[in-house]
């Protein structure tokens, strides 16, 4: 296997363990699966709109519709218009969402401690660079597929 294809593998493990951790322990917040992600990012980002958060999280906007709504109808977040513009509407944690978040980021920080243990401040650092690098390149291709647009590989005759 080239060391090319083991980045990749290794992110993606990395992150199904965590994804995994955290549904497992985020049960008892009677949160669906992966809505935890969402939560964290309006508790961080206060007042955020839906396709800001989209983007944030890099999903498409009619998934992060249906997990914001969810949010909303379990009491852990608010919609409130903007003003001056009725159409956007604003994110907001609730006090509920708030007391959850307070664990999930308990959760964050012990699982940023555990992945992290035995790096060095450099190589946390040097890691983060590269892993923005990529993120970065892969960036896109997300929005040239999202905008329906076909990547080269899939049309072998070109």
């Amino acid at each position: 296997m080239t060391k090319k294809k083991e980045v990749l593998r290794e992110i993606g493990m990395i992150a199904r363990c965590l994804d995994s951790i955290s549904n497992v322990e985020f049960q008892h917040l009677n949160l669906s699966r992966g809505q935890y992600l969402y939560l964290y990012r309006i508790c961080e980002n206060p007042g955020i709109i839906p396709n800001q958060l989209a983007e944030l999280i890099k999903v498409d906007r009619t998934t992060a519709a249906r997990a914001i709504s969810k949010l909303e109808a379990d009491g852990f977040v608010v919609k409130q218009s903007a003003m001056g513009n009725k159409k956007n509407k604003l994110l907001y944690p609730t006090d509920a969402g708030l007391k959850a978040w307070d664990f999930i980021h308990r959760e964050g920080v012990h699982s940023d401690q555990v992945t992290l243990e035995g790096l060095t401040e450099e190589e946390i650092e040097t890691a983060v660079n590269l892993l923005r690098r990529m993120r970065h390149n892969i960036e896109v291709d997300w929005k040239f597929v999202k905008k329906g647009g076909r990547r080269p590989y899939m049309d072998p005759s070109e």
